[in-house]
């Protein structure tokens, strides 16, 4: 019974430490049109800030309008649709990829507000970054 307990102690030490962020663009998705390849990139990697840190079900929605608003708005609403309806499905935190809801923190981790701690840590590790808008 008290190793449960260890086990239980050691997962949820190891569960709170927040990776360094990364972004790999658009994921599995251009970054661009063929004739403008990075056209809504920087979309991608502001919606990648946010997937990083994670958070709640409606942090994560909002993300997502976010990202379709940017992509419309560099002249693309039909492709906007097309990435919200991807995100909406592939972005789940419950899925092991590398481009699910909160995916700076270790798998598994559900949607949940951030501690003061875990906020702390997005400071820390983004204080030398601009986040990107």
């Amino acid at each position: 019974m008290s190793f449960a307990y260890i086990s239980l102690f050691a997962y949820s030490v190891c569960a709170d430490t927040l990776a360094p962020f990364t972004s790999d663009g658009c994921s599995s998705f251009p970054n661009g049109t063929f004739e403008q390849s990075e056209l809504w990139l920087a979309c991608c990697q502001k919606h990648d800030f946010d997937y990083w840190k994670g958070g709640t079900f409606d942090d994560r929605l909002a993300s997502d309008k976010a990202l379709r608003v940017c992509v419309a708005n560099v002249g693309q609403p039909q492709i906007a649709l097309l990435m919200l309806a991807g995100v909406r499905v592939g972005g789940s935190p419950y899925l092991p990829t590398q481009f699910r809801w909160g995916y700076g923190w270790p798998y598994p981790r559900d949607y949940g507000a951030l501690t003061p701690d875990e906020d702390q840590q997005v400071e820390l590790l983004t204080a030398p970054l601009v986040e990107p808008k």
